[in-house]
């Protein structure tokens, strides 16, 4: 999943070489910290949450069929 999510983010973004995610493991849930460049801050979240809430939606069907919970966040 962290590789799937690194891919993607870093297509979007000017900066790719300051993409960064580490992975926090619970007991049902995983969560993806997601860290860019503050100029790259802006494209990855979109307009209105658009994309950031697009990698969400991308990485939960893809954690469908696993019998974990994955969770993303935007640090800065």
């Amino acid at each position: 999943m962290k590789d799937l999510i690194s891919e993607i983010v870093q297509a979007i973004v000017d900066q790719p070489d300051q993409v960064s995610i580490s992975e926090i493991e619970g007991a049902h849930t995983n969560v993806l910290e997601l860290k860019v460049a503050k100029s790259d801050m802006g494209k990855v979240i979109g307009k209105q949450g658009r994309n950031a809430q697009a990698l969400r939606t991308i990485l939960s069907a893809a954690a469908g069929k696993t019998p974990r919970r994955y969770i993303l966040e935007i640090v800065e």
